[in-house]
C-alpha cells in the first residue's frame, strides 16, 4: 500500500482450542502479503486459499504465505465457489472492494477489507445496512484505531467534560511520483487521488477518535488529470455539527512521509505526530501550556488480523466498523464534489456520519 505501516505482534484472541479460522486472501499485494502474513503467523488462523489476477503476483503471495498450487486461484468468484472458507482478506484497488465484500456477505463469511471501505456512497450504506443484518463480521483496515495514541485521543474526547473545538490535520509523501502509472492514479481502480489513498487515514483517524459529527465540506485540490479526478494535493475543511471545525492539509507531493494532528478544547490539547509510518507520539497539553507524554508503548498493539480474530471470537463489534468506512466515504465524496465544483460547502447526511 501507499502507507507501508503495518505493524507487528501478535494479540490472543480468545480462539484458542478451536480449530483455525480458514482465510481466503484475495489480492497479492502489500496488503495481502503483510496482513496475510499475519493471518500466517496466528495460531488461531490459517491461510487456505490466494486471488490475484496477475500471475507472478499469485506465484509471489502464495509462497509467501505457503499456499499449495491448487488453492491458488485468478478470479475471486472461483476461489470462494470452490474453497471451504470462513473468512476473506480483501487487499485489491479500491473500486474492487464493494462486489467482493457483497460475494463475501453472499456466502456468510467473515470479512476484513482494506480502505476505505468504498468509493461510492450509496455502496456504502448498502453494506452497513447489510452489515447491521449479519452475525459475521466485517472489519475496514484503519489501523490507527490499534494505534495506542489514537486510543488514548478517543479516551479523552469520551470524557463528559471535553469536546475538541478546533482540529487541524496535515500528512504528506512522495506519493504522485511513486505512483505514477500505477492503479493508485486510475481512477477507475482506485477512485480518486491522494484523498481517497493516504488521505482516508486522515480523515478517519479524526472522525474515530473525535466521535463528532461532520455537517458540510469543502476542499481544493490540486487534480493531476484534465477530467479532475486524481488529486495530488488537497485542503479539505469539515464543520461538524457539534461546531469544531477540523482543517485537513494533504500532499503528495513531499520527499519523506510526515503526518501530525492537533486538537484542542478550551481546557488544552492532545498532538499526534508520526514519521515514516511509525504508530504516532502523543502529547497532551494543559491550558497553561505544560506538555504530559504519558508512557505509551507504541509497539503494543495488536496486528490487524489479531483485532479481527478478536471479534470474530468474541462477536463483539470490530476495531473498526462499516459506519467507520461509511464516515469517511461520505466525507471524501463532499470534499471531491467541493473541489470539482467553486470550493463552497458540501452538506453531508446526518445518517451517513452520525457515530455508533
Amino acid at each position: 500500500m501507499s502507507d507501508t505501516e503495518d505493524g507487528a505482534g501478535g494479540s490472543a484472541d480468545g480462539r484458542s482450542g478451536v480449530d483455525p479460522l480458514r482465510v481466503g486472501v484475495v489480492g497479492g499485494g502489500y496488503i495481502g502479503t503483510t496482513v496475510g502474513a499475519e493471518f500466517r503467523a496466528h495460531e488461531d488462523a490459517r491461510v487456505a486459499a490466494v486471488v490475484d489476477v496477475d500471475e507472478g503476483a499469485l506465484a509471489d503471495v502464495g509462497d509467501a504465505l505457503g499456499v499449495g498450487r491448487g488453492a491458488r486461484y485468478g478470479d475471486y468468484r472461483a476461489m470462494l465457489d470452490a474453497e471451504p472458507l470462513d473468512a476473506v482478506l480483501i487487499g485489491t484497488p479500491h473500486t474492487l472492494h464493494y462486489d467482493q465484500i457483497r460475494a463475501a456477505f453472499d456466502r456468510d463469511l467473515h470479512v476484513l477489507c482494506d480502505k476505505p471501505l468504498t468509493t461510492d456512497l450509496g455502496e456504502a450504506r448498502d453494506l452497513v445496512v447489510r452489515d447491521d443484518a449479519r452475525a459475521e463480521t466485517l472489519m475496514v483496515g484503519y489501523q490507527r484505531h490499534l494505534y495506542p495514541a489514537f486510543v488514548r485521543a478517543r479516551e479523552l474526547w469520551a470524557r463528559a467534560d471535553r469536546e475538541p473545538r478546533w482540529i487541524t490535520a496535515e500528512v504528506g509523501q512522495d506519493w504522485v511520483d511513486r505512483f505514477e502509472g500505477t492503479w493508485r492514479q486510475e481512477p477507475s481502480l482506485s477512485g480518486g487521488g491522494y484523498l481517497y489513498d493516504t488521505g482516508s487515514h486522515l480523515l478517519d483517524c479524526v472522525l474515530w477518535s473525535t466521535g463528532l459529527t461532520p455537517a458540510a465540506v469543502s476542499a481544493e485540490m490540486r487534480f493531476l488529470d484534465d477530467a479532475e479526478r486524481v488529486d495530488g494535493r488537497a485542503t479539505v475543511t469539515v464543520r461538524f455539527a457539534e461546531g469544531a471545525t477540523a482543517s485537513f492539509s494533504l500532499s503528495g507531493e513531499t520527499p519523506c512521509m510526515r503526518e501530525h494532528v492537533r486538537m484542542w478544547d478550551e481546557q488544552g490539547g492532545v498532538a499526534l505526530d508520526a514519521r515514516d509510518w511509525e504508530p504516532s507520539e502523543y502529547v497532551e497539553i494543559d491550558d497553561g501550556s505544560g506538555e504530559y507524554r504519558p508512557r505509551l508503548d507504541r509497539d503494543a498493539r495488536p496486528t490487524k488480523a489479531g483485532a479481527f480474530l478478536d471479534a470474530v471470537a468474541t462477536g463483539e463489534a470490530p476495531v473498526a466498523t462499516a459506519r467507520d468506512g461509511l464516515r469517511v466515504t461520505a466525507v471524501t465524496e463532499a470534499a471531491y464534489e467541493s473541489a470539482r465544483g467553486d470550493g463552497s460547502f458540501v452538506p453531508v447526511e446526518a445518517d451517513d456520519v452520525t457515530p455508533e
